[in-house]
């Protein structure tokens, strides 16, 4: 596929939405690929860095190896994709720790879109169609209940949290922050990205490289082989991961992990006015549900800029 800089710069910017949403627990950055129209080349991209292409490198064919792997297109996404991380680390933390409700809010209206989104590109509806779709829901639902470990700084389960990690991260519908938040890993790998501790981001990258190039191939060959049932499930994924972005929750017990930090232990989802009746905080709910639209709205804004853009 011969493209412009031009074309290039768009999947720059794809890749800065993809890393926007990775940043967040519950919203993945497949899912942004999956909305703009890149998810099947960024999987095949990923899939063809392989011993044969590497073969072609070690030989000193560098640019059959270039285009073998479609080298200007991962390396324009992942451009991308390092510049929204990078620059907006620091400052979802802050917005999680001051404003959750808020965020929280955000993300749900985002993620109920994309999974009408994901699912509408289901070409035939059958009983097996219906059944991935739950499984999807119902492994989403049991991952979010789990009860999130606390963190191990160990380089071996550094390595290991990226090489997971990143497998959730193309998934339309598991976010890979949310992995790291189950493996305790998301503040200590979030706060790494804003100090720029380089060991730490270096081991963590290298498991991701092995764990994504690993895992493309399996969901290439489903893609191709079993195209609905996989978006299916994908979606069910989407719709399961709800229960962990649900904004208004009730911590019922707490635990003190070993920086001394209090943290939830077990939440409970509650309505908006019973979470205000246990609070006395009213005045969040105008604004929460208003950000709660503005994600659900941008995801369709997303969809009719992409075609625009793609038609230009």
């Amino acid at each position: 596929m011969k493209r412009t800089l031009k074309d290039y710069l768009l999947i720059t910017l794809k890749g800065m939405g993809m890393g926007a949403a990775d940043v967040v627990p519950g919203v993945s950055g497949g899912t942004i690929a999956f909305i703009t129209g890149i998810y099947e080349e960024l999987i095949d991209s990923i899939k063809s860095v392989n011993f044969k292409t590497l073969k072609l490198l070690l030989s000193g064919q560098i640019k059959a190896f270039w285009e073998a792997i479609n080298g200007t297109f991962l390396v324009s996404l992942l451009l991308g994709i390092g510049i929204s991380v990078l620059s907006l680390a620091k400052g979802l933390k802050y917005l999680l720790e001051h404003h959750p409700i808020l965020v929280w809010s955000f993300f749900f209206g985002l993620i109920v879109a994309s999974a009408i989104y994901v699912a509408k590109d289901i070409k035939e509806w059958k009983i097996g169609t219906f059944i991935s779709l739950i499984c999807g829901v119902v492994i989403a639902y049991f991952i979010t209940v789990v009860t999130p470990a606390e963190a191990n700084t160990t380089y071996p389960f550094i390595f290991l949290s990226g090489a997971i990690a990143i497998c959730a991260m193309i998934l339309p519908g598991i976010s890979g922050s949310f992995i790291l938040v189950l493996l305790g890993m998301y503040k200590f790998i979030l706060g790494s990205l804003s100090e720029l501790n380089l060991p730490v981001i270096a081991v963590f990258l290298a498991g991701a490289a092995i764990g994504i190039v690993s895992f493309s191939n399996i969901l290439s060959w489903l893609l191709k082989k079993y195209y609905n049932l996989t978006i299916a499930l994908l979606s069910g994924f989407m719709i399961g991961s709800l229960n962990k972005v649900w904004p208004w929750k009730h911590v019922l017990e707490t635990f003190t992990d070993r920086h001394g930090e209090i943290r939830p232990l077990i939440e409970k989802n509650v309505l908006p006015g019973n979470y205000f009746e246990l609070t006395g905080n009213e005045a969040q709910l105008v604004y929460a549900l208003l950000l709660a639209a503005a994600g659900f709205a941008l995801i369709f804004v997303v969809e009719g800029l992409t075609k625009k853009l793609v038609k230009a």
